[in-house]
């Protein structure tokens, strides 16, 4: 399936989650076996087999799309959550969304020293996202190969956040 196509499948939701955010819902491309078989396999040839000890997966979409990618590496899967979500020892980082601020934690032994670890999530907007995820990792030692995300939204300029990155993403609004 050509990338245009899986751009196809994603549609606009006005108004969410805040008035004048418009959502780009990645539903339908999930649903479509051959455009969620396609991302996958386009993030694992990207950053190649035998490069990554760990896939980070940022709640929440991000953890669907790391899911079968760590499982293509061979690697690990590590949850990045929100605030208070995880259940055991954890470090955070707060970070500026585009349309306020959050806070992301991480396990502190989620990474041995010096693994390779790869973030995953659905969206790149401001970067604050990725950066953040990446800054966890670097926290507990692990070493950030990359960042991979289905979206890219320009006109945010999050590019800029994570530039000291190899970032992957395959769809541009």
């Amino acid at each position: 399936m050509e990338i245009e196509q899986i751009k196809s499948l994603i549609r606009d939701v006005p108004d969410f989650p805040e008035s004048g955010i418009v959502f780009k819902d990645i539903t339908p491309v999930l649903a479509d076996p051959i455009a969620f078989s396609t991302i996958v396999d386009l993030i694992v040839v990207h950053f190649g087999r035998g490069n990554v000890d760990k896939v980070v997966g940022i709640e929440a979409r991000g953890f669907i799309l790391a899911a079968p990618v760590a499982y293509h590496f061979g690697a690990g899967i590590i949850p990045v959550r929100k605030k208070g979500k995880l259940p055991s020892e954890t470090i955070g980082q707060e970070y500026a969304l585009e349309y306020g601020t959050a806070s992301l934690e991480i396990h502190k032994d989620a990474v041995r020293p010096g693994e390779r670890v790869l973030v995953v999530d659905d969206v790149l907007a401001t970067g604050g996202t990725a950066r953040a995820a990446a800054s966890l990792v670097e926290a507990i030692g692990g070493k950030v190969c990359g960042i991979a995300c289905l979206i890219e939204l320009d006109f945010l300029h999050g590019r800029d956040k994570v530039r000291d990155y190899d970032l992957l993403t395959l769809i541009r609004f």
